[in-house]
C-alpha cells in the first residue's frame, strides 16, 4: 500500500484506516476517519531519524532538516499518539524547536524523561527540554564536521555518545561543559556509534571505510602498526575491527537479547548479522581482525540507512532504505519460511529512519525525505 498524501504529512497506518495529519499547526479537522493538521506557510522538512520515548509509550521525536539536509535550518519535531476518531489512534505535533542547520539524529535521556540531545550539521550537539519553549538547556561544539549519530547509554544513564564526519567519536555527560573522552575512532566519517545494551564500557561504530568497530572504553589506546601513523592521524585501538563491507557502512544495532551480536548495512544493500563474541577472550591491546557473518539479508534495492533490532524479539529486525521501503526480517525463520516478513512502502521518497516502540510490542516508526512520519504494526 502507497500513501498518496503529501509531503510535510504524519500518518499513522492502523486498522482501521490510515490517519493522516499534515504539518505542524495545531489546528485539528476530522474528515470521516482522516484527521488534518495543514501546514500553509513553513517549507518541507526531510526526516533524518525517529525515536520513541523511553519513559512514556506515547512520545516520539523526529530530527529533520531542510532542503534535504544539502543546507538551510533543521526542526526537531515533538510528536505524540493520541485517541483518535472512533477509538483509532492518531498522531498529534506538540511542538517544534528550529535549529540554525539541519539536525541528523535524536536520542531520548535516559534519566530525565523531558529531555533530549540531538546532531546538527554544523557539528552541534544541543540538549532539549520538552517543557520549555524555543531554546536548548546547553550546546556543545566540539567537532568540527557534521554530527550524524547521538546516542544514550541505557546502562550508563548520564553519558551519551556522538559521531561525526570527523571521524571521531565523542562521549558526553550533560553537566560537563566538555566531552569526555574523544575517540579517533575511523580516518572517515562514523556514520554510527552505540553503546552496547549489555556492557557500559563497550561502544560500537561503522563507518564510509566499510568497517566495524568495537571499542572497549575501559582500555584506551592508540592503534598501532604499519598502517597507522600516530603523530599525524592518530586513531585510538579497537579491540576489534570486522571488515563488514567493501562500500559505505551506514548503520549498525546490537542484539537486545544476544550479547555481542550486531546488524549492520549500507551502501551494498545487504543486512548482516555478525557474531563478535570473539573479543571476550581477545586481549584488549590485540587489535584483533575477524567476526562471524551469521546471515545476510538480501532484498533492498538502494541503501539501506538505517537498521534496528527488536527490544521484543532476539531474532526479529527491522531496516529503513533509500528504496523507499521499511522491512522487517526474521534472522532466525522457522523451517521453510523467509527471512523477510513484511515490506512497508508507503513513502515517497527516501526511508531515513525507523524505531520501535519500547512498550508497544510490534510497533513501529519510520521517517523519510518526503516529510512523513508513518506509525504502523510489523
Amino acid at each position: 500500500m502507497r500513501s498518496t498524501a503529501a509531503a510535510g504529512e504524519i500518518v499513522l497506518f492502523g486498522p482501521p484506516e490510515p490517519l493522516i495529519m499534515v504539518g505542524t499547526e495545531t489546528r485539528m479537522m476530522s474528515v470521516v476517519q482522516v484527521g488534518l493538521l495543514r501546514e500553509s506557510e513553513t517549507p518541507g522538512f526531510a526526516h533524518y531519524s525517529v525515536a520513541w520515548s523511553p519513559f512514556h509509550n506515547s512520545r516520539i521525536a523526529l530530527a529533520s532538516a531542510a532542503n534535504f539536509g544539502l543546507v538551510g535550518n533543521g526542526r526537531l519535531h515533538m510528536v505524540s499518539l493520541i485517541p483518535g476518531v472512533g477509538g483509532s489512534p492518531a498522531v498529534k505535533l506538540d511542538k517544534q524547536y528550529e535549529t540554525q542547520d539541519g539536525i541528523y539524529d535524536v536520542a531520548w535521556s535516559e534519566i530525565h524523561e523531558n529531555q533530549l540531545v540531538t546532531g546538527s550539521g554544523d557539528g552541534a550537539l544541543k540538549l532539549w527540554d520538552v517543557l520549555l519553549n524555543d531554546f536548548p538547556i546547553r550546546s556543545w561544539h566540539e567537532h568540527s564536521r557534521e554530527v550524524f549519530s547521538v546516542d544514550w547509554s541505557n546502562i550508563k544513564k548520564d553519558t551519551f555518545a556522538s559521531s561525526s564526519w570527523d571521524g571521531n567519536v565523542k562521549l558526553w555527560t550533560p553537566e560537563m561543559p566538555r566531552s569526555v573522552t574523544t575517540l579517533h575512532a575511523h580516518l572517515s566519517c562514523v556514520y554510527q556509534a552505540l553503546f552496547s545494551p549489555h556492557q557500559p564500557d563497550i561502544l560500537a561504530t561503522c563507518s564510509t571505510d566499510g568497517t566495524m568497530k568495537i571499542f572497549d572504553l575501559r582500555s584506551p589506546a592508540y592503534a598501532t602498526g604499519p598502517t597507522t601513523n600516530s603523530f599525524t592521524h592518530p586513531l585510538s585501538a579497537a579491540v576489534l575491527t570486522v571488515p563488514a563491507s567493501g562500500t559505505e557502512l551506514l548503520t549498525l544495532d546490537w542484539n537486545k537479547y544476544r550479547p555481542f551480536v550486531l546488524a549492520t548495512a549500507g551502501v551494498d544493500k545487504m543486512v548482516k548479522v555478525w557474531d563478535c563474541r570473539m573479543i571476550q577472550s581477545a586481549n584488549p591491546s590485540a587489535q584483533t581482525i575477524g567476526g562471524v557473518c551469521e546471515i545476510q539479508l538480501p532484498g533492498h534495492e538502494y541503501a539501506v540507512r538505517k537498521v534496528q533490532w527488536s527490544p521484543h524479539h532476539p531474532d526479529i529486525l527491522a531496516t529503513a532504505s533509500y528504496d523507499m521501503t521499511c522491512r522487517i526480517w526474521s534472522s532466525n525463520p522457522s523451517a521453510g519460511g523467509s527471512n523477510l516478513l513484511q515490506v512497508h512502502d508507503p513513502h515517497t521518497e527516501f526511508a531515513a529512519g525507523c524505531s520501535w516502540s519500547l512498550y508497544d510490542e510490534g510497533l513501529i516508526a519510520s521517517c523519510g525525505w518526503d516529510g512523513k512520519l508513518i506509525v504502523f504494526r510489523a
